[in-house]
This record gives structure tokens, C-alpha cells and sequence, in this order.
């Protein structure tokens, strides 16, 4: 081949290489990238510039690069592989999927100049296995159940109007973030949109944060003090917890929906707002009107639509894209390359009960970061609580045998956060997910007996 002709070869060769949607990269001996092609660029956001010269294995930081690397292994044995499969982490953290094949890189002579790899983003392809499994979300929430798609299907509707929404479900069901998806689809989108849980405030502080007060409306009061309504401008206040609200503070509240006004500590003068309510709860409220310890005029004002999710339990379907998309959020936060979990730990996730609901699976999946720096999770990644917790308790023929059981269970739950929290109170809240002055009413509430030690305090 005389050197013209070699040229044009070269030229053509590069030409094709820029020009195809896979990746294409080549390595010396010494495992530093000697060329990098434009999808290659595309598909890792690393520039070209700066992945020449460097290891590949810190421009890919690939889950198969620690173990089982299949360029390393065309280099050992002069074999090539095909559609080998696994991930990457690109320059922005993200997780991408990807198929990798590997051959040696040799030059007219015959002498092995290095490897060449060629990798394939599968990102759609895995978005669309999502869609074709019946997946479906909104914002940051995903659900192939039933119920989830019905209410997902209505979200915008919701948004578009200005009735007042109240979201019902355990705790941990994400009722958060369905309000906040309402709020993202509304006409208030560009607006504040503000979260605070009643159920953590007394009366006197709870209306202070909402309405705010007049400098002296109080002994620490020297300046005025704009509350979260006034905050919120044309916003979305989310009400959370508005079951535990007392009969006072609900009488207010009630003026704010009716009126569309309220007044802040200390005046006399009532301030208007426009701002849309949305409340949420984990407690039956039409019971506890019935049993007059809610406002039912308050009850019927709120409830106007009623979005009622329904706890893990009941759409296990969702466990395993609810496991990937924790995987990926936390191998983005702490640049790890989790690959996802073996089957033992599937079946253990599978058949759990989540008293918990979503965010106590976000919790064990965070944990198991902390035992599993890559590869798959495996059972003993899982918390040692977590594997021996019992089995669910059956229904009870008798609602208050069944309310008995539910509440042993709760305390067991709680006294063993207490227990892996050094009986901390906070840390022991902040696992359960929960506002440490809904754990002291808990604990108020289920007569737990705490031992004398103080997690507050560290011996010397």
C-alpha cells in the first residue's frame, strides 16, 4: 500500500469513525486512551481532549471494570468480545446502560498496538422496556399499578383547576410528591411552592410560620414578620399532617378558605391571598369528624378532589422500578456503579410488608450503599433489622384485635429505630421518616418504655 493511498485510507477510516452513533475508543499497553470518537464524547459528556492520555478506567468508571473488564480480557488471551453488558457513570453522574465489544487493535504488520472497544448506549432502550413493562410516571414519580396510573392520568386536570385537593395515605406514600407534582402542572408553576408540617408545630407557632405577626404581637416579636402564606404569593402551600391540627387552628384556617384572607399575629387587619391549599394526612378524616375531633365543615372544604395512594403493600408491582430508580439516584450522589441487586435480595424486597411504605425502601437501599460499593446488592448489604423483621400480621376478624395488632407493630418498628439509634431521639426519627415530635407522641401514644440511657449524650 504506498503512502497516497494510506492517507486517503486513514482519512476515510477517521470519517467513518466520526461519523457512527457508536462509541469507539482505543487504548495502549499501558491502558491510557489513544483515541476517543465524537459519539464517544456524546455518550460520556467527557471531551475528547480530556480523555486522551488518561486511564480508561477513570473516564468510564464502568462496574465492569473492576472485575470482570472485557478489553483486559482481549488483551490477556487475543480474543475479542461481543455485547458484553454493563454501565457507565458519565461526567454528570448519571448511570448510563451500555453494551460493550472488544477486539485487538493491530496494525498492517501484525503488531499489537493496544485494544480498541466499541460501546452502545442502551438509555432508550431501557426507557423503552420501562414503557412496553405498562411503567408510567409524572415528575419524580413512577408506578405500573392501577390505582397510581388512574390518579397520574388526572394530574393535569388537578393543576389546571384551583379546587382545594386533599391527598390521603400512610406515611412514606409520597404524598409530597404528588403535591408538588400538582403544583408543577398547574398555572403556578413558576410560583413558590412551600411544604410545612402541621402536625411537628404547636397552634401558637403553626399560625406565626403561616401568617407570620406584627413586631410586639409577642415578647420576642420586635419586627414584623412575613408568614408562609405571604411567602407564597400566588403559590402552592401543601398542608401536610393536617390531621393533627386542633379545632382552634382549624377555625382559622377554615377563613383562609372561605374568605381568602387571614391575619397575622398582632393585627387587626386582614391580608389577602391568593395562594392554593393543598392538604394531606395519614389519618381517616372523615372518622375523626364523626367522632367530632375534626371540622367536618372544615373536612368538606378540603376534600373537594381526594387523591388516595395506596401503600406499597398494594402495587408491589412498582418494588423493582422503584429499586432502580433508588440505584441510580445513589450511584449518581456518590459516583458508585451498584449494578442492582442479586435475586436472593429481589426476593427478600419482594416479600417484605414496608410499614414504611416507599421511603422506608429508599432507606434500605441507602443502606445497603453504605456495605456495597459496586456489583450487585447482595443479603447481608440489607439492614440485620430489616432481614429478621417479622412476618405481617394477619387481618383480624375483630377491628379491635386488628387495631391492637397494628399498634404492637408500630412500637416495634419504633423501638427498634430507638435501638439502631443509639436512642437518639432524632436520629431514631429521621429514620423512621418521621418529625421527632410525631416520635414523642408516638411513644406517648403507644406507652413504649424507654431505657435510662440518653442518645443525646456520648459517655467520656
Amino acid at each position: 500500500m504506498n503512502g497516497k493511498h494510506g492517507n486517503n485510507d486513514n482519512t476515510l477510516t477517521e470519517v467513518i469513525l466520526e461519523s457512527i452513533s457508536d462509541g469507539v475508543f482505543t487504548v495502549d499497553h499501558h491502558w491510557r486512551i489513544t483515541s476517543f470518537n465524537k459519539a464517544a464524547e456524546q455518550i460520556t459528556g467527557v471531551r475528547r481532549d480530556d480523555a486522551l492520555g488518561r486511564y480508561c478506567w477513570v473516564v468510564f468508571r464502568s462496574n465492569m471494570c473492576e472485575s470482570d473488564c472485557a478489553l483486559k480480557r482481549t488483551m490477556n488471551d487475543g480474543k475479542s468480545f461481543v455485547s458484553s453488558s454493563t454501565t457507565i457513570i458519565s461526567s454528570e453522574k448519571k448511570l448510563i446502560p451500555i453494551s460493550v465489544s472488544t477486539s485487538l487493535l493491530v496494525d498492517d504488520e501484525g503488531e499489537v498496538l493496544g485494544g480498541v472497544e466499541i460501546f452502545r448506549d442502551h438509555s432508550l432502550v431501557e426507557e423503552l422496556r420501562r414503557e412496553l413493562s405498562g411503567a408510567c410516571g409524572i415528575d419524580d414519580m413512577i408506578s405500573q399499578s392501577q390505582k397510581m396510573q388512574d390518579i397520574f392520568r388526572i394530574v393535569d386536570q388537578i393543576g389546571e383547576s384551583d379546587s382545594s385537593v386533599l391527598i390521603t395515605g400512610e406515611t412514606g406514600t409520597g404524598k409530597e410528591l404528588m403535591a408538588r407534582a400538582i403544583h408543577n402542572h398547574s398555572p403556578r408553576r413558576e410560583q413558590p411552592f412551600i411544604t410545612i408540617n402541621c402536625g411537628a408545630l404547636p397552634d401558637s407557632l403553626l399560625e406565626s410560620e403561616l401568617f407570620g405577626y406584627k413586631a410586639g404581637a409577642f415578647t420576642d416579636a420586635r419586627t414584623d414578620r412575613q408568614g408562609l402564606f405571604g411567602a407564597a404569593g400566588n403559590g402552592t402551600i401543601l398542608l401536610d399532617e393536617i390531621g393533627d391540627t386542633s379545632m382552634a387552628f382549624q377555625v382559622k384556617l377554615l377563613r383562609v378558605l372561605e374568605e381568602g384572607d387571614y391575619t397575622p399575629l398582632g393585627s387587626t387587619l386582614p391580608v389577602r391571598t391568593d395562594a392554593r391549599i393543598i392538604t394531606a394526612t395519614n389519618k381517616n378524616l372523615e372518622g375523626m369528624a364523626d367522632r367530632q375531633e375534626f371540622r367536618r365543615d372544615l373536612y368538606y372544604r378540603i376534600n373537594i378532589i381526594t387523591l388516595a395512594l395506596p401503600p406499597l403493600r398494594e402495587r408491589r408491582e412498582d418494588i423493582p422500578l422503584l429499586v432502580d430508580r433508588f440505584i441510580d439516584k445513589m450511584n449518581r450522589r456518590k459516583s458508585r456503579m451498584v449494578s442492582g441487586l442479586s435475586r436472593e435480595a429481589a426476593d427478600i424486597l419482594a416479600s417484605h410488608h414496608y410499614p414504611g411504605n416507599i421511603r422506608e425502601l429508599e432507606n434500605i437501599i441507602e443502606h445497603a450503599f453504605v456495605l456495597c460499593q459496586n456489583g450487585e446488592i447482595k443479603p447481608d448489604h440489607l439492614p440485620a433489622s430489616f432481614l429478621h423483621h417479622p412476618a405481617p400480621l394477619p387481618m383480624q376478624d375483630d377491628p379491635a384485635d386488628y387495631r391492637s395488632a397494628t399498634a404492637a407493630s408500630e412500637a416495634e418498628t419504633i423501638m427498634k429505630a430507638l435501638a439502631r439509634a443509639g436512642y437518639n431521639r432524632s436520629a431514631a426519627a429521621a429514620y423512621l421518616g418521621i418529625h421527632k415530635s410525631t416520635l414523642f407522641r408516638k411513644i406517648k401514644k403507644l406507652n413504649i418504655v424507654l431505657p435510662t440511657i440518653d442518645g443525646r449524650r456520648r459517655s467520656s
